[in-house]
């Protein structure tokens, strides 16, 4: 069986690692960093997501603003919010929280972020900004997945990763994060999707495959060489009736199969979920310097 990534244990370290630097900065600039997080509706992932986060600042002793609108919030409320957190020197970092409800335009309300304060790193100056080479901030789960690596002792230099999904979020940034010329970059990098022909081909040559594609166990066995180090980003719902929940959570890759395929693997849970509000953290900790003229 292939050694297991621990999300959770590096995560912890990582957090570690900032509450001590948090403590220092607060003492050197007479302030915490200030989160600001926008939460509209009652999404249930959502809100558990937002719970976690709050737990994450209390541990840190990162002030964080939480402001919860109604699911029919009218676009003017939810865009004054925003620009209030913008406008607010007590924040460093803003977290508008998706998806939204289907009357919000996401891309729209996103970009109203100020790029500065965009420590999801989903702005599009943002996005642009790290396919150049000269990133603010990375998006929380690219970044958090490079960090797993890392971490975990993998060698990202002149490897061949493939990226198994496209999105903004995931597919998208990672593939242009891990092919800049810097230290803990510099694979070569190919992104498939839903049209890639001869997909298992392409996921066999992978010395570095991350699922992220959103569909349940779709990486199996066959698609995997030995050795493979495998990163899972999927996050899926399955009936399970001996569960009290009626469900239990597994990734992109079917675990059970390739576990004894891969020379790494990351469970689902446990494994990029915890890094991800790590990375969150870090960002805002980033932001905080930033506008501190402190050195990063």
């Amino acid at each position: 069986m292939g050694e297991i990534i621990d999300g959770k244990r590096i995560a912890e370290a990582i957090r570690g690692e900032l509450k001590a630097e948090v403590e220092s900065l607060t003492e050197k600039v007479g302030r915490a960093p200030g989160l600001g997080v926008i939460l509209v509706g009652d999404n249930p992932a959502s809100k558990v997501y937002v719970r976690h986060k709050r737990r994450a600042c209390e541990e840190l002793k990162v002030f964080s603003e939480e402001s919860l609108l109604e699911k029919d919030a009218p676009e003017e409320r939810l865009r004054k919010r925003i620009e209030e957190l913008n406008a607010d020197e007590k924040i460093d970092g803003i977290l508008l929280q998706l998806p939204l409800p289907d009357h919000l335009d996401e891309d729209a309300m996103v970009s109203l972020i100020e790029p500065a304060k965009d420590v999801d790193g989903f702005h599009k100056l943002n996005l642009g900004r790290l396919l150049w080479g000269r990133e603010l901030f990375v998006a929380c789960t690219p970044l958090g997945i490079q960090q797993l690596l890392l971490r975990s002792g993998v060698e990202i230099e002149g490897k061949h990763v493939v990226i198994v999904g496209r999105s903004n979020i995931v597919g998208k940034p990672l593939a242009a994060f891990l092919m800049q010329k810097k230290a803990g970059a510099n694979a070569t990098v190919t992104v498939c999707h839903s049209r890639t022909k001869n997909l298992a081909e392409v996921t066999r040559s992978a010395d570095i495959l991350v699922a992220a594609m959103g569909r349940a166990r779709a990486i199996t066995a066959d698609m995997v060489r030995s050795g493979t180090v495998v990163i899972d980003v999927g996050i899926n719902r399955i009936p399970d009736e001996s569960r009290k929940s009626g469900y239990r959570l597994v990734g992109d890759v079917d675990f059970d199969g390739v576990k004894d395929i891969a020379s790494k693997i990351t469970p689902v849970p446990g494994g990029v979920g915890p890094m991800t509000i790590a990375m969150l953290m870090s960002n805002t900790v980033r932001s905080f310097k930033m506008r501190n003229g402190i050195e990063l």
